[in-house]
């Protein structure tokens, strides 16, 4: 049987320093979608963010919340780190990037924006090969090849 080092002593007394480091992780690795708080708005699921933002999800397109009265609307809560909503009485446990990723519009929306906010990127590497063209007189022109 080969044996394997750990790399990290697990035994590692719990200092302040440490607790601050792993707080500091924790904060940078939370990323994605992180909800507040959700209400219902009439026939829709209003879904709040950290920075005052919310979605509108008409509730009749998911079919995780047919046979919900207002009362059980009303007891939804945000469970998971914020990543899903839950409702305990009925065991219900729906995840919001889910409900997102089923509304094509939204979805359509996301993919214009990714796409747009991509395209304007640009690294150190090709801007640099930019400059070094347009110093050589930039795109080269098409070579006529009739006969």
């Amino acid at each position: 049987m080969k044996r394997i080092q750990a790399k990290t002593p697990a035994d590692r007394p719990l200092t302040e320093t440490v607790v601050d480091e792993a707080i500091e992780r924790g904060e940078v690795r939370r990323s994605g979608i992180c909800a507040q708080c959700v209400s219902l708005v009439g026939q829709h699921l209003s879904i709040g963010f950290e920075d005052g933002s919310a979605v509108l999800l008409p509730v009749h397109n998911y079919p995780e919340f047919t046979g919900l009265d207002s009362r059980d609307f009303a007891d939804l809560q945000v469970g998971f780190g914020g990543t899903a909503l839950c409702h305990e009485r009925k065991d219900l446990q729906v995840s919001i990037a889910g409900l997102i990723l089923a509304s094509k519009p939204l979805m359509d929306m996301a993919a214009s924006l990714i796409a747009s906010r991509n395209g304007r990127q640009s690294s150190a590497a090709k801007a640099d090969a930019a400059r070094a063209n347009g110093r050589k007189g930039g795109r080269p022109r098409k070579v006529d090849t009739t006969l």
